[in-house]
């Protein structure tokens, strides 16, 4: 059976156009089994209950108690009918009760280990969330799709992403052996790429030595991720950076994805 994880790295920002402006901050992130967590429970993961250290399903999706049912549903909506194995989560953790996920990815494998499909859900300040959902990726390799969704005031929506996965095993190769992850996305317009921005880090088991280093080296991370993105914010717009402001939801319709 799969277990949970901690990943402890960084998460970098490099914005290229129209002024250059870089960032990072290190970072810890759940690495959770979604599926083997529905079937056994973990006796560190405080699953849909309060704790210093936590996991809501209703953080993600449509803010059900059952994320992975929500996730079922939408790759069954995308023609993704196979992807059936393990559904890794990665993602931020509730600490004392708080949390903002600017960004989550679940990856998810067909019973043969394969990686089927990335579905991203993205977060902005202003509460709105969305999804896109990469078909067939290949670690490694870029993937892109159409950007749908206002995250930054300082961005437009429009253009695309490309993203590209990694993963370092401990022995053999997949996911299920990762010792390290990655996850990377590049925003391109008419400009060229103008962001860059990563998600990465080192996995060890959840145990009690790495609740302990979570909690102690992170106490506050669900709210310092909030406080540095306005902080960045305010350096951009001192840069003088154009401020676009806040654009419609996207449309329900699916957005063009091509791996």
């Amino acid at each position: 059976m799969n277990q949970p994880a901690v990943g402890f790295g960084s998460v970098r920002h490099t914005r290229l156009a129209p002024r250059r402006h870089r960032f990072a901050y290190r970072s810890c992130f759940w690495w959770l089994p979604m599926r083997s967590l529905a079937h056994h429970a973990h006796p560190l993961l405080a699953r849909n209950r309060r704790a210093w250290l936590s996991f809501y399903d209703a953080d993600h999706g449509q803010g059900g108690d059952d994320a992975l049912h929500w996730l079922d549903a939408t790759l069954r909506a995308h023609g993704i009918d196979d992807a059936h194995g393990e559904a890794w989560l990665m993602t931020y953790p509730r600490v004392a009760g708080r949390v903002f996920k600017p960004v989550s990815f679940w990856f998810c494998q067909t019973r043969g280990g394969a990686l089927r499909a990335v579905v991203v859900e993205v977060n902005n300040t202003f509460g709105g969330r969305h999804t896109y959902v990469l078909p067939q990726p290949r670690l490694g390799h870029w993937c892109h799709t159409d950007k749908a969704f206002h995250v930054s005031p300082f961005n437009q929506v429009q253009g695309h992403y490309r993203f590209v996965f990694g993963a370092q095993a401990h022995s053999g190769s997949g996911l299920d052996q990762a010792a390290r992850v990655l996850a990377r996305i590049d925003y391109h317009t008419q400009l060229g790429c103008i962001l860059q921005t990563s998600l990465s880090g080192r996995l060890q088991p959840l145990t009690r030595a790495t609740w302990w280093r979570t909690a102690l080296g992170y106490p506050w991370q669900g709210t310092t991720v909030w406080l540095q993105i306005h902080w960045q914010a305010l350096r951009l717009w001192l840069k003088r950076v154009p401020f676009w402001g806040k654009n419609p939801a996207p449309p329900s319709a699916p957005q063009r994805q091509t791996p």
